[in-house]
């Protein structure tokens, strides 16, 4: 079980979270974007292996969102996108 720690409550089991899913850069104006970057964008998640910055709601407790880093290998929340395991 994943332990998630809130930034307001403390550390706390991941059943009090809904993921949100990995961080994304900032939207591009569509205006000033290729057609194919804004489909990439709007279409491809990233999947990668290791540190992945996310996003958890922690909707069965004080209801703020929180940013975290999750290796996919381990599914351990980690210090950062250079943690070593």
């Amino acid at each position: 079980m994943l332990l998630i720690t809130c930034p307001f409550c403390g550390p706390r089991s991941e059943n009090e979270f809904a993921f949100g899913g990995p961080v994304k850069p900032d939207r591009p104006d569509p205006n000033q974007t290729s057609d194919e970057d804004w489909v990439t964008y709007l279409t491809q998640v990233p999947n990668p292996l290791g540190p992945v910055h996310e996003r958890w709601w922690h909707v069965r407790g004080c209801g703020q969102w929180t940013t975290v880093w999750r290796d996919t290998r381990t599914h351990d929340i980690v210090e950062g996108p250079n943690h070593a395991t």
